[in-house]
């Protein structure tokens, strides 16, 4: 029996006029089509449209701001992994990936978040250990290895490629190594028995 592909949703979670996120994403992206395990659907939230007002607890939301939730809602609910793309605001992450993990719930248990971050000195990784924090209350597991940019915007040249590929593609595949062993451990388990929080 063929067993499917791993599938990572790869979250861009910087909306700025100006981002460097899809430069980060689009290697990322690569570096995971290549790994072997993963089929990758990269979630662009500048795109997402999703509203910054959530509706009461158990109330419906609009119909149009329902479609646009549901929109990412269903490919958040079809991956077995997620790969967060964050630079650093003001010590921590951006007001869009907040938005996008309060919208949804059962979306990301007992599944597992890799993170990619990029910023000036810190690379981004004090906004990768507020993220860690959420995801714990969300019942999901967060890998331990972290692809950085310090310095982000210098690290890749005209055409969106690091200058020093070597490191940083041994890093992502070191990740991406423990997402795919976290990816297939929790999807079995959760084949077996429903995750309940």
């Amino acid at each position: 029996m063929t067993q499917r592909q791993l599938r990572v949703a790869v979250i861009i979670g910087s909306v700025r006029d100006g981002r460097f996120g899809p430069v980060v994403s689009r290697w990322f992206a690569q570096q995971a089509e290549g790994h072997g395990d993963f089929e990758v659907d990269v979630i662009d939230l500048a795109e997402a449209d999703l509203s910054m007002v959530l509706p009461a607890f158990g109330a419906t939301p609009a119909p149009e701001t329902l479609a646009a939730v549901q929109s990412v809602s269903t490919r958040l609910a079809e991956a077995d992994a997620f790969v967060v793309v964050t630079p650093e605001y003001n010590h921590s992450y951006p007001a869009s990936l907040k938005n996008v993990i309060d919208w949804h719930n059962a979306q990301w248990h007992a599944k597992p978040v890799a993170f990619v971050a990029y910023g000036g000195l810190s690379g981004g990784l004090r906004a990768v250990e507020h993220l860690r924090q959420v995801f714990a209350e969300l019942h999901a597991v967060t890998v331990r290895d972290t692809v950085s940019f310090h310095g982000a915007w210098s690290q890749f040249d005209d055409e969106g490629n690091p200058k020093d590929p070597d490191a940083v593609n041994a890093a992502a595949k070191t990740m991406l190594d423990q997402l795919g062993w976290w990816s297939l451990a929790l999807r079995e388990a959760r084949d077996k028995r429903p995750y309940r929080t």
